[in-house]
């Protein structure tokens, strides 16, 4: 990891990760100052992205938000992970990219490690709704739309409305199209 990328991890832990709400009536260019970091703490950050207040995400490895797409308050994700362009995340999200080895029953799991990390991808024009869970590997396809409090454990076809635990199809936005 290179110098600069240190200094603005370490700027967006002490300061960034703090500072207001975006949309707070004095937010002293929290949006502004957490895109900067961003920019140069993930592999992308498009100029018009949003990270609000309290979001974790580890050292930023291998993360990439698109244009007009924003991260929720408080949410904790990880890379690898792709968000497309006009996302919208509510708050409370995470996202998971790896997890607990299980697979051995003669030493304690605590002891096996983790696995190795899978791709999270969201595609374009997607919104996620407050306190969803995405597991390891799960692709959300574009257009779609995850319920509240949801757990994604499978992929997302696109045009799709989910919810549930786990997150199943409710119904397909294609059908509301005119």
């Amino acid at each position: 990891m290179g110098v600069k990328k240190k200094i603005c991890l370490g700027f967006y832990y002490l300061i960034g990760k703090k500072m207001p709400e975006s949309d707070s009536l004095i937010s002293f260019g929290a949006k502004r100052f957490r895109r900067f970091l961003c920019k140069n703490i993930f592999e992308y950050a498009s100029k018009s992205c949003n990270i609000e207040k309290g979001v974790f995400f580890g050292n930023g490895q291998d993360i990439s938000i698109g244009d007009n797409s924003g991260i929720g308050l408080y949410a904790r994700i990880q890379g690898p992970l792709s968000i497309g362009d006009n996302v919208m995340m509510g708050p409370d999200v995470i996202i998971y990219t790896k997890n607990h080895e299980t697979k051995r029953t003669d030493i304690p799991m605590i002891e096996q490690g983790v696995t190795a990390p899978e791709k999270v991808v969201i595609s374009d024009d997607v919104w996620i709704g407050a306190r969803v869970i995405i597991l390891p590997g799960v692709t959300i396809g574009e257009g779609s739309v995850v319920g509240a409090g949801s757990v994604v454990t499978k992929d997302v076809e696109p045009y799709s409305v989910v919810g549930g635990v786990p997150a199943k199809r409710i119904k397909s936005r294609k059908n509301l199209i005119n």
